[in-house]
């Protein structure tokens, strides 16, 4: 089946008929309870209201006890659809990928409002999963098979796949069998899962919750990539908040995990994952991985890939 999803969602697409509309929405949004701040999620688990919306309610949940702040989160349609609602005031804070936030930062759209830490960490990797039974052992097995991959914007279910796979030599429009773009890291495992493809791209966070709802057995596949590591997927605030705006939120993240109220199972992040807490410091500089490897991919390119996909 094939999923590009890149139209934006009917609600952004009518706050964006007017110059003026966008304006009035983003005056509005003040975070009161008339009011509430407009978060948009990346559909990195699907975009369902069980999957990435649930993943993160119970922190903008927290938020809202240690602050008084309150909060709308809506799910977006695509990776894309995020980056332009944040573009056009749509928004005061996303869930981004590392790649769709280096696009809505290098737009003057966003800046970082925070990453998860977990186990003191503040980064996750990428992978491509094959049937435990099956040949292929690596990357360079897949030419001549099929496979799965999430959102062109995603960082951990495309990008990180794709850009290895032209490091090693491959074209991966030429050289792959069959080419899936699925929209999301839950339904590429579910394509690997249903045999439609020999190997799927995403995330082992996504893996992981996949597993923790029984949705794959675990023992039925086997890595044959994993990537370098990847900054957190973040959290970021729109550029033209306030700046008061701004620093109560910086603040509200950094210290929530040790907020009066708010337990540990509150504090959660990318794959409804349990985190030690949120990192406000976290660099910039540190998204550079994400876009060496946005660099590979380059307009050509994902034409290509894009093409191989539409011929199903």
């Amino acid at each position: 089946m094939k999923t590009h999803r890149f139209h934006l969602s009917a609600l952004a697409l009518a706050f964006m008929l007017t110059p003026f509309a966008a304006a009035q929405a983003q005056a509005l949004a003040d975070g009161s309870q008339q009011h509430p701040l407009r978060v948009l999620l990346i559909p990195a688990d699907g975009g369902t209201e069980s999957g990435t919306k649930a993943d993160y309610q119970p922190i903008f949940n927290a938020i809202t006890s240690s602050t008084g702040l309150h909060f709308d989160l809506t799910v977006g349609q695509s990776y894309g659809a995020v980056v332009e609602g944040m573009c056009n005031q749509l928004a005061e804070v996303a869930f981004l990928g590392p790649v769709s936030y280096v696009q809505a930062h290098d737009r003057g759209c966003a800046q970082l409002l925070a990453v998860g830490v977990q186990k003191g960490q503040s980064s996750y990797y990428a992978a491509m999963f094959a049937p435990k039974e099956s040949s292929v052992t690596s990357l360079k097995d897949l030419k001549g098979k099929r496979a799965a991959f999430g959102d062109v914007n995603s960082a951990s279910s495309f990008t990180f796949q794709m850009a290895s796979m032209i490091n090693d030599g491959m074209n991966p429009a030429q050289d792959l069998a069959e080419l899936h773009l699925t929209g999301s890291h839950a339904s590429s495992l579910a394509a690997l899962v249903q045999g439609q493809v020999d190997a799927a791209a995403l995330s082992f966070d996504s893996f992981d919750k996949a597993v923790r709802q029984g949705a794959v057995d675990p023992q039925s596949v086997k890595v044959i990539f994993k990537s370098e590591p990847i900054p957190y997927p973040p959290l970021a605030m729109n550029t033209k908040l306030p700046e008061g705006l701004k620093k109560t939120l910086k603040e509200a993240f950094s210290t929530v995990h040790q907020a009066p109220g708010v337990t540990p199972d509150m504090v959660r992040g990318y794959g409804g994952a349990k985190l030690d807490r949120y990192d406000t410091a976290f660099s910039e500089e540190q998204f550079s991985g994400p876009a060496s490897k946005m660099s590979l991919l380059t307009d050509e390119v994902k034409g290509e890939i894009l093409a191989k996909a539409a011929q199903r």
